[in-house]
């Protein structure tokens, strides 16, 4: 039987519970191997983002040859990129290498405020990441980003938004309503022609550190394994659902959702 593989393009996260570490641990749990390239450090806890240090573009440019050359890959996912000249490299190079199932998170802030895009990078994000991107899976802070600062507080603004993304290049959108109000938490997968939603019961928890990179993840480890989009992203609703049901009070801050929950309920 094929081994299949992700590769995570983002962040490291000092804490464990978003980023690099969220997206390995996400591998793993639903049976793929995880490689990696670290485009920036962060000083992090449950309290916040203490400190970030881009990589150079060497060592990152570095890491993906290395990964792609000798061990390859059947998805990859993009998280923190950080920067115009991050994002153009990693653009670049999955291009040159052909890679497909392209997973991009288009991370921008931190659970605690911190920003994790520079805002001279949004150009080179839609202009150069998105339109090679299989799907990518914003929120809706991040989608009213892209679009210039459009406001989504319904289900209706959430199809709009979907629709104009969709525009901007990238075959799928997935579009997570978490941010809307409501007994249960909405999502939307475009494919340029159909809206299908994908609900779940919302969950009163502080402990969501990291949700977003393992949604991410998660859709991009389905597709690896050889996954339709939507399959994909009901198994990574599933997933994430169940994670932050189960997620851990540590730390005095926001905690993380536990990796695990899902192998436990799947048993």
């Amino acid at each position: 039987m094929a081994i299949r593989k992700a590769l995570t393009i983002a962040g490291s996260d000092s804490g464990g519970g978003a980023g690099i570490q969220a997206d390995l641990k996400t591998f793993q749990e639903l049976g793929v191997f995880g490689t990696s390239a670290i485009t920036a450090l962060t000083a992090q806890n449950t309290l916040g983002v203490h400190g970030v240090f881009p990589q150079s573009l060497e060592a990152i440019e570095a890491q993906l040859d290395a990964v792609l050359t000798d061990i390859g890959t059947d998805a990859v996912k993009t998280g923190m990129l950080f920067s115009a000249d991050i994002i153009r490299l990693v653009a670049q190079k999955l291009s040159e290498y052909q890679v497909t199932n392209v997973v991009v998170d288009p991370v921008m802030i931190a659970k605690g405020g911190a920003t994790l895009l520079q805002q001279q990078a949004m150009t080179a994000l839609t202009e150069e990441l998105l339109p090679i991107a299989t799907v990518i899976t914003p929120n809706l802070p991040e989608a009213s980003q892209i679009l210039g600062s459009t406001s989504i507080t319904t289900i209706a603004d959430m199809e709009d938004a979907a629709v104009e993304l969709h525009k901007l290049g990238p075959k799928y959108v997935v579009l997570k309503g978490g941010h809307l109000e409501g007994e249960q938490s909405p999502d939307l997968l475009y494919d340029g022609e159909q809206l299908l939603p994908f609900y779940s019961e919302r969950i009163e928890t502080k402990h969501t550190h990291g949700t977003g990179c393992t949604f991410a993840a998660a859709i991009a480890a389905e597709l690896a394994k050889g996954a339709t989009i939507a399959e994909a992203v009901k198994t990574a609703k599933v997933f994430i659902t169940e994670a932050i049901a189960s997620s851990l009070a540590i730390g005095r801050g926001i905690g993380p959702t536990n990796h695990s929950a899902y192998r436990q309920m799947k048993k």
